[in-house]
């Protein structure tokens, strides 16, 4: 099964960033790919909450959500939407899509854990003072099997992709707008930490580069095989990049290291 896996360099126009997943939904699909994954904040990325907020509306009314469900039907490919920021009562969820090739949102989960941190070189970030936490492992099926829908910062926490991995997941999706300091030391190996304790494939399309609001990200968008090998990383360069998922590799690695299978409770 062929993917497409979308490098993004979003900005602060959500017109600007739809029309650029909608591209890429029909390069995609030209391409001869199935599912297309897309980052963290595919919609929209600026740190200035103020000038954000007028962009930030629910989801039935949110306008990159309605451009990339009718490129979709045009296109016939389902569509990993990595997440967008919808409104959502009194705070906002940084929500991640899946679409179907007929447009229907096929299923939702809200990213769980908030990145709430202070880095070394300075920066900090208080994704709770806007956002509220999910509260659900999400799963759903499509072309390429059973997919666990994770964003970004929920990667560090091994509880969530315990549970997918307990679920059977054949695909975990986890899409991130990564900072530089955090990507260059960690990103490469808990992607291939998670696909190989999930015996699953790991896709992890990425934002990278300088953005409008000031913020770089680190790129490197990758495909992890259940073995743990990586079958595409895509630098530091926005863009469409392919992956040829081999499905019979996830029962054939689970024959020979069936670490699922072996798995006991652990008394706490």
């Amino acid at each position: 099964m062929r993917i497409g896996v979308l490098q993004m360099t979003s900005g602060i126009d959500p017109a600007v960033n739809a029309e650029t997943i909608a591209d890429a939904v029909a390069e995609a699909a030209a391409g001869g790919a199935v599912m297309l994954f897309t980052p963290e904040m595919s919609g929209l990325l600026d740190r200035d909450r103020e000038r954000a907020a007028s962009s930030i509306v629910p989801e039935e009314n949110d306008r990159v959500l309605h451009n990339v469900r009718a490129a979709a039907v045009r296109h016939g490919l389902w569509v990993a939407l990595g997440s967008l920021a919808v409104r959502a009562g009194d705070k906002y969820a940084n929500r991640s899509l899946l679409i179907d090739d007929r447009g229907n949102v096929a299923a939702r989960y809200d990213k769980m854990h908030m990145f709430d941190v202070d880095l070394a070189g300075g920066e900090s970030w208080r994704e709770s003072r806007s956002y509220r936490p999910g509260d659900a492992v999400i799963t759903a099926q499509t072309p390429l099997g059973l997919l666990g829908m994770t964003v970004c910062y929920d990667l560090r926490f091994p509880a969530l992709f315990d549970a997918l991995g307990n679920a059977n997941c054949d695909v975990l999706a986890v899409p991130a707008a990564f900072t530089v300091p955090t990507g260059s030391a960690h990103w490469h190996v808990l992607l291939r930490a998670r696909a190989i304790e999930a015996s699953a494939f790991v896709v992890a399309a990425a934002q990278t580069g300088e953005h409008e609001d000031g913020r770089c990200t680190y790129g490197h968008s990758l495909v992890v095989d259940p073995w743990g090998d990586v079958l595409l990383d895509m630098k530091d360069k926005p863009g469409l990049g392919f992956a040829d998922l081999d499905l019979a590799r996830i029962a054939e690695v689970r024959r020979q290291l069936p670490s699922l299978a072996n798995r006991r409770p652990i008394a706490r």
